[in-house]
């Protein structure tokens, strides 16, 4: 069926070209910006977000999200660019991106190689530590959201709708809005979240990208929200086994249950990821996980389509395919990552479906009666530890955050705790430590390892020098060759010698250090400055030479004509036109008067009349004849009005000839 949104104008600036993705929240078309002549993704919000009570609490909250997510400049977040409503149409534009998302690439090529899943992981990050820093959150972490260009750059996807989606759901039904493959237990349980939620999420996709499955499957979305908040993520060794341990450990840190337990924010978890890439050795980096093909759970087909992107993606093709043709088990819920409604707590409560009348009633009992036990043999092993080893075994990790790096590795080391030191980028002062892992008031083993997050300051990147005086294009790709991006300053910005288009200055200097990300604003220019042609007409030439070069004109003067009105050295015409719409540093090409044309007036006298008339007025004179007092006795001149080798103007000179 034909989209009506498809050639439409939306907001009499965006062109509606092309849908290319619809998922549970939003619609994602192809648009021309036809105010700044680009392609951009207009993500349109689903209707029924906006109806009822909750309506304008919902939009509200996706105003400002909107706008914090405008405001975040990183070169692997998707830019925000506009957003509005128009009409009942409650829209965002964002940066077009022509490729692929980490989605399709599982779908078409199953697990990734171990180098290419941590590369992946850490461009991830690196995009969600510029919003962690800035106190934003995603909340919606998934393959779907994490985007992949033609020329290779990965880039982070829908900042900012489902956590409006959520906060106003969250208090009118007490439901939180996610992917369920991929939601925190604090989340699902508790309807709260912070960085460590995107952490956690981030240690789902690893796992994904590592075995090309989820940890977590069920019949349905509860089941798998139970296991989230009663289960540990499995090592991905579990179903790869030579992944190594390292890999294991780095996906259970990140997804551990509890948030204390995780990296206590994107960087954190950035600097974990590194460390451990570091230490794989060159084989198991280039090794891959085989693919596991089962048949579909569902035994049906679906259109091909990115649920929620937050940005355009090449235009999927018209095809059906396989709900999952990667699936690895048979009761695997929803493995495209749609977008679920949850009860807030609902996945605590023992039982994961309806009382009564369930033919699957048994099979639940034998679960709960099975969890029972597993609930009183861990008892038993607690007991056990506790005698064994002792109280003592455990010590809670000091908060150092924000002390200098002698202070609080002196602190760890006063605890009986074992500190390893890395370097991050960071706004702190460098040598403060911006982070630990576990964090602060995290259980670790007394003797054990904490890594110790410290600054060496903001990642700095110097402003590129020729960029005034360069074009547009020239200034962007400049700019973000060094870890920048571009804004623009409004306004016109005329010039009578920069070219339309050329950067006329910018807000940093050649040279400055500025954090990486940052945005340059670029003042464009729009040529020579509008104006209306004035006349000249009538002026000397000096005069009019004075006055076109005050208002910014040139002039240049053309072969000069003789006039018999304007007297000599006056401006008898001029091109273009006076009221003709000109621009400053223009040509007025002007035509200076040389004044009447003269000619030499000859002797006719003795001549028969006809023929002087004739010759007089070949030269440009008037003739008047008259007759003698002695009458016209042979019709010869007998005496002419002018004398003869007089000049006189041509045109303008009568002549009276007296015949005989």
């Amino acid at each position: 069926m034909t989209d009506p949104l498809v050639g439409k104008l939306v907001d009499g600036r965006y062109e509606v070209v092309s849908r290319i993705a619809r998922g549970g929240m939003a619609t994602v078309y192809l648009a021309i910006d036809r105010r700044l002549d680009r392609d951009v993704a207009l993500k349109v919000m689903h209707g029924h977000l906006a109806e009822g009570a909750a309506g304008s609490a919902f939009i509200s909250r996706f105003r400002r999200e909107a706008r914090s997510a405008a405001r975040l400049t990183h070169p692997g977040l998707v830019a925000v660019y506009d957003q509005g409503i128009d009409g009942e149409t409650s829209y965002l534009t964002m940066e077009y991106i022509d490729g692929g998302n980490l989605r399709r690439l599982l779908t078409e090529g199953g697990p990734l190689p171990v180098d290419d899943a941590l590369r992946i992981l850490e461009d991830v990050l690196d995009a969600l530590a510029a919003a962690h820093r800035s106190q934003l959150v995603h909340r919606d972490i998934k393959p779907e959201n994490v985007l992949l260009s033609s020329d290779g750059r990965v880039k982070v996807a829908d900042f900012g709708l489902a956590r409006a989606v959520t906060e106003v759901t969250s208090t009118t039904t007490g439901t939180v809005l996610g992917t369920v493959a991929y939601l925190a237990p604090e989340l699902v349980a508790r309807g709260v979240s912070d960085a460590r939620t995107d952490v956690y999420a981030t240690g789902i996709l690893l796992f994904e990208l590592l075995t090309g499955r989820q940890p977590f499957t069920g019949e349905t979305p509860i089941q798998v929200a139970f296991q989230h908040v009663n289960s540990q993520v499995p090592g991905p060794s579990s179903f790869v086994p030579w992944l190594p341990a390292e890999v294991d450990d780095l996906v259970t840190a990140l997804a551990a249950r509890e948030p204390d337990d995780r990296p206590v924010d994107a960087g954190a978890a950035l600097t974990l990821v590194r460390r451990t890439r570091r230490g794989l050795d060159q084989a198991t980096l280039a090794r891959r996980a085989d693919r596991v093909v089962v048949p579909d759970p569902l035994d049906g087909t679906r259109e091909e389509d990115d649920d929620d992107a937050l940005t355009a993606l090449s235009p999927p093709r018209a095809v059906e395919v396989p709900l999952d043709p990667d699936a690895t088990t048979v009761i695997e819920l929803d493995p495209h990552g749609s977008t679920v409604a949850l009860p807030i707590g609902a996945a605590l409560l023992e039982s994961a479906g309806p009382p009564g009348g369930d033919e699957r009633a048994p099979r639940r009992h034998r679960l709960r009666l099975l969890l029972s036990a597993l609930g009183a043999i861990a008892a038993v092993a607690a007991v056990l530890l506790y005698l064994f080893v002792g109280p003592g075994a455990y010590t809670t990790v000091p908060d150092v955050v924000g002390q200098q790096k002698a202070v609080a590795l002196t602190s760890l080391q006063s605890d009986g705790l074992k500190p390893t030191e890395t370097d991050v980028f960071d706004d702190a002062t460098p040598g403060t430590v911006v982070a630990t892992t576990p964090g602060p008031s995290g259980r670790v083993h007394k003797g054990g390892a904490v890594v110790v997050a410290v600054s060496k300051g903001p990642d700095l990147v110097t402003v590129p020098d020729s960029l005034v005086g360069s074009m547009q294009a020239d200034a962007k790709a400049a700019l973000e060759k060094a870890g920048l991006t571009d804004a623009y300053a409004a306004g016109k910005h005329y010039s009578d010698t920069a070219a339309i288009g050329s950067v006329l200055a910018t807000d940093q200097k050649a040279g400055a250090e500025v954090k990486r990300g940052s945005a340059v604003t670029l003042t464009l220019s729009d040529g020579p400055e509008p104006l209306t042609i004035f006349s000249v007409i009538g002026a000397s030439q000096d005069q009019a030479q004075s006055d076109l070069t005050n208002a910014g004109l040139k002039m240049a003067v053309g072969p000069p004509a003789y006039s018999d009105v304007f007297a000599a050295g006056a401006v008898m015409s001029q091109d273009p036109a006076p009221g003709t719409a000109g621009h400053r540093t223009q040509t007025v090409t002007v035509v200076v008067s040389q004044g009447p044309e003269m000619v030499v007036v000859p002797d006719v006298t003795g001549q028969k009349a006809d023929k002087a008339q004739a010759e007089l007025e070949a030269l440009g004179l008037k003739v008047v004849r008259q007759s003698s007092p002695l009458g016209s006795l042979n019709n010869r001149v007998w005496q002419q009005s002018i004398a003869p080798n007089a000049s006189v103007p041509k045109n303008s000179t009568t002549i009276t000839l007296t015949v005989i």
